[in-house]
């Protein structure tokens, strides 16, 4: 396995694209929102994810992140500091900012009683809107800016799960993308102590034989950065259920095929 950093999203995108020539039976998980509440896409007339990025790359996302521009009037739905979570976004509006993958995902361990495993994972987990771009924890600055690269490789033959079928196992194999939280396959860590992920991946490769095959210097990239050790557990947990990849089939939901699904161990039933 190697641990690598350094590129830009347009080199990354290039190298991806070269790299499934060669291995089309590829994978590749993102850690950002792929899409937003469908209501927010029906609002801007798209009838797919693929139109929302388009309608994103065009310029329309870096004028949603612009905080203060007298030329663009700013959409006060995305906050983030120094803009504070709008009304409507509050209290029981605060469904209405969230997709049904983040609130599935994201909520606290008490409401998953008859899941012990997944609800360890979530511990100290809360839902996170794409709306906001400013601010502990913001996912959407990230988010919109990733969507020139995902439109990028999708239109160079990558599917994109859930929004199509998984052609991992085709005769005519296809690479794949899918989103991904990182902190779902991670579980509770205290991830930016350096200490916390040493210990984390020593007790892995205590218990789990493909962590104790890991190099020395693989291992020195993840203790040494938060970024590399999300990298690292998330390959890692992704190998283990390799298998599942090729049997992921777009959703039939009409919700899910607007706003996606954060992808995790067993979540291709939906």
């Amino acid at each position: 396995m190697a641990l690598e950093s350094g590129r830009t999203r347009d080199e990354l995108a290039a190298w991806l694209i070269e790299m499934a020539r060669e291995t089309p039976r590829m994978v590749v998980g993102v850690d950002c929102c792929f899409s937003f509440p469908a209501w927010f896409l029906e609002e801007h007339q798209c009838a797919t994810v693929f139109d929302f990025w388009r309608f994103a790359s065009a310029g329309q996302g870096e004028r949603w992140l612009a905080r203060e521009c007298k030329e663009v009037a700013r959409d006060e739905r995305f906050w983030g500091a120094p803009h504070k979570r709008p009304a409507q976004f509050c209290g029981e509006g605060l469904a209405r900012s969230m997709r049904f993958t983040d609130m599935d995902n994201k909520i606290t361990p008490k409401m998953l009683t008859g899941d012990p495993e997944r609800a360890a994972k979530v511990k100290g987990i809360t839902p996170k809107s794409p709306f906001q771009i400013g601010g502990s924890g913001s996912v959407g600055t990230g988010s919109l800016r990733a969507m020139p690269f995902l439109l990028r490789l999708h239109e160079a033959g990558f599917r994109v799960w859930p929004f199509e079928h998984s052609a991992i196992g085709a005769k005519k194999p296809a690479p794949l993308l899918v989103e991904m939280y990182t902190r779902l396959l991670t579980g509770a860590v205290a991830k930016s102590n350096a200490i916390a992920r040493k210990s984390y991946l020593a007790a892995k490769r205590r218990n789990d034989v493909a962590y104790a095959t890991l190099s020395r210097n693989v291992l020195a990239k993840a203790y040494a950065s938060e970024d590399a050790f999300d990298a690292l557990v998330c390959a890692m947990e992704m190998v283990q259920v390799r298998e599942e990849f090729s049997a992921l089939r777009a959703t039939r939901k009409p919700l899910l095929r607007l706003e996606g699904i954060t992808w995790r161990p067993g979540v291709g039933g939906h």
